[in-house]
C-alpha cells in the first residue's frame, strides 16, 4: 500500500520505520525544520521510503505519486517553537491541513490528522472525553498552537461535510506522547528533564510540580494511530493517550532514579520555578471510544517507557 506522509519528528519517524516494517510504500515529506535528521537517515536505504524536502505549507509538490493513505503530523509540538516560531506553527495548522485535505480528496485518499489534547485547554472537565469542547486561550503563548490545532480540527468537519463521498478524515488528539527520538532541548518536559538528569544539571519544575499529564510511550501511540486509521470508524475525533495521571514532581523523581540506575550518577537536584501561562494543570482523556472502537489501549508502563527513552539518549551520546 503506497501511503503519504507529513512530518518527520519522533513520532513521525517511528511510524514510518512501523509502515515499512509492514512492507508499505512510503513517501516522507518534510521541510527538516525539527527532524531529526541522523534518524531520517538511518531508514533512507529502505528500498520502500522515498523522502520529499518540502514544506506542507507550500503544497503539496505535484510530482508526488498518488497516495491510499496519508498521515498528517506536520506541526512542532514543542513549546520552545510556540515562542520563537509562532505564525510557522499556525500557518503549518492551517495552510499545511489545508493543502493536505485538498490533495487527499483529489487523490480519493483516507487521511488520519495527527491532533493535539492542547485543543482542550485549562480543562474543567476531569477526565477529558472527546464531546468536552474545551477551555482555551486564543490570546496567549500557546495560543498559536493550540488554537491552531481546533482550527485544523475546523477545516476536517468542513471538508467532510463539503466533499463526503472523495474523503475519509480520521482525526486523533494525541496525549503526551515521548519516546525514543525526541530531541534532547526538545522543550517538553520528559526531555527537559532526562538532559537535565543526564548533564547534572538542576531540574527545573514549573510551579509547585502538582501539574498532571498523562504520558504515553511512542510505541504505543503508532499502535493507536495505525489502529485509528485502519478502522471503519466515520465518527469524531478519538482521544489517544494514557489515562494513568503523573505529578510533574513525581515525573522528576521517576527519571532522576532510572538515570541513576542506567548511568550510576547521582540524582540531580530538583529545584522550583515560576509556573508558566497557560500551561494546564491536569490533563487526563477518557480513552473510552479508542477501547471500544479500535480496541486499542495504552499498554507501557511509564517506568518501562522512561528506561527506554533515556537509554537511547545514553547510546545516543
Amino acid at each position: 500500500m503506497l501511503m503519504g506522509f507529513q512530518g518527520a519528528g519522533f513520532l513521525g519517524l517511528g511510524l514510518v520505520a512501523v509502515l515499512l516494517g509492514q512492507g508499505n510504500t512510503v513517501i516522507v515529506l518534510d521541510n527538516h525544520w525539527t527532524s531529526l535528521q541522523s534518524s531520517l537517515e538511518n531508514l533512507a536505504d529502505n528500498p520502500g521510503l522515498t523522502i520529499v524536502q518540502a514544506d506542507v505549507t507550500d503544497g503539496i509538490p505535484i510530482e508526488i505519486e498518488p497516495c491510499d493513505q496519508i498521515y498528517h503530523l506536520a506541526c512542532p509540538a514543542s513549546p520552545v517553537h510556540f515562542a520563537t516560531n509562532p505564525l510557522k506553527i499556525l500557518d503549518t495548522c492551517y495552510l499545511g491541513t489545508r493543502n493536505v485535505l485538498e490533495r487527499a480528496r483529489r487523490w480519493n485518499a483516507r487521511v488520519l490528522l495527527a491532533n493535539t489534547s492542547e485543543i482542550y485547554g485549562q480543562a474543567e472537565r476531569d477526565p477529558q472525553d472527546e464531546g468536552y469542547f474545551g477551555n482555551a486561550n486564543c490570546f496567549g503563548p500557546r495560543s498559536c498552537y493550540d488554537e491552531g490545532k481546533r482550527v485544523a480540527e475546523s477545516l476536517a468537519y468542513a471538508y467532510r461535510q463539503q466533499y463526503p463521498s472523495s474523503l475519509e478524515i480520521r482525526i486523533a488528539r494525541i496525549f503526551n506522547a515521548y519516546g525514543p527520538g525526541m530531541h534532547a532541548r526538545d522543550g517538553r518536559v520528559v526531555c527537559s528533564f532526562i538532559d537535565a538528569a543526564l548533564r547534572q544539571a538542576e531540574m527545573s519544575v514549573n510551579g509547585d510540580g502538582k501539574s498532571t499529564r498523562c504520558f504515553q510511550f511512542v510505541d504505543d501511540c503508532i499502535a493507536g494511530l495505525q489502529s485509528l486509521m485502519e478502522s471503519s470508524w466515520k465518527g469524531g475525533p478519538v482521544n489517544i493517550g494514557s489515562e494513568r495521571e503523573t505529578t510533574i514532581a513525581e515525573l522528576a523523581q521517576i527519571i532522576n532514579s532510572i538515570v541513576s540506575k542506567v548511568t550510576g550518577l547521582p540524582e540531580t537536584r530538583v529545584v522550583h520555578g515560576p509556573p508558566l501561562p497557560d500551561d494546564p494543570i491536569q490533563r487526563r482523556p477518557d480513552c473510552t471510544v479508542a477501547r471500544e472502537v479500535l480496541g486499542w489501549e495504552a499498554k507501557t508502563s511509564l517506568q518501562e517507557g522512561l528506561r527506554r527513552t533515556i537509554e537511547w539518549h545514553v547510546d545516543l551520546d
